[in-house]
C-alpha cells in the first residue's frame, strides 16, 4: 500500500526562530528503526497507562502486539484512541515522536503474517511469531492480539542547537 506523505507544518510557538520543519522521511525513519516505543492508553476510570513495548512501521502504520489480559488491551476494549511515542532520551540531538491514532484489532491472517514477518527481521528471537486463528502465536503457548495505528496526527520534536516543533496530519 502506497501512502501518500503529509505535509509538515512547523509550530513556530514551539521552535526555535531559526527552526524549519522536520522532513516526514526523517519522522518515518525513526518511526521504522526505534527498538523501544511507549504506548499511551485510558484505563475506563479515566486514568492514563503508559507501558514500554516493541512495535513495527508498515505500510503507514504502527502495529503492536499484548495479551489479552494485559491492561493495555483492556483499556483498548473500552476506549480505542491512543498515543504512541519514541524517540531519543538527551536534548542534544535527536528527533521525538508522538503518533496519534486509534488501535484497530488485525484478525486478516495474510496481514498478520506481513506483520510477523516484520517483527522477525527485525528483533528476532524472542519476537518470532506465527499467524493463526486471527492472533499472534509465539513460543510457550503465548497469545497475542495485534493492533494496528493509522496516525491521523503525528507531532516530530527535534532537538540539537535548535528545537523544533513539527506537525503532519494524515
Amino acid at each position: 500500500m502506497t501512502v501518500k506523505d503529509p505535509a509538515a507544518e512547523l509550530q513556530p510557538q514551539f521552535s526555535s526562530a531559526d527552526a524549519t520543519p522536520a522532513p516526514w522521511a526523517k519522522a518515518r525513519e525513526r518511526l521504522e528503526q526505534a527498538e523501544v516505543y511507549w504506548l499511551t492508553t485510558v484505563r475506563p476510570d479515566g486514568r492514563p497507562h503508559v507501558t514500554p513495548l516493541v512495535a513495527v512501521w508498515l505500510d503507514g502504520a504502527l502495529y503492536f502486539c499484548t495479551g489479552a489480559t494485559e491492561r493495555k488491551a483492556k483499556n483498548l476494549a473500552h476506549r480505542s484512541h491512543c498515543i504512541i511515542t519514541t524517540g531519543c532520551n538527551t536534548l542534544s540531538e535527536g528527533l521525538d515522536v508522538v503518533v496519534e491514532g486509534e488501535a484497530v484489532r488485525v484478525r486478516d491472517g495474510a496481514r498478520l503474517q506481513r506483520v510477523a514477518d516484520v517483527y522477525a527481521s527485525k528483533y528476532g528471537p524472542p519476537f518470532q511469531f506465527t499467524a493463526r486463528d486471527g492472533v499472534f502465536h509465539g513460543d510457550g503457548g503465548n497469545v497475542a492480539l495485534v493492533y494496528e495505528v493509522i496516525p491521523t496526527t503525528v507531532f516530530g520534536f527535534g532537538k540539537g542547537k535548535s528545537f523544533s516543533q513539527t506537525r503532519w496530519r494524515f
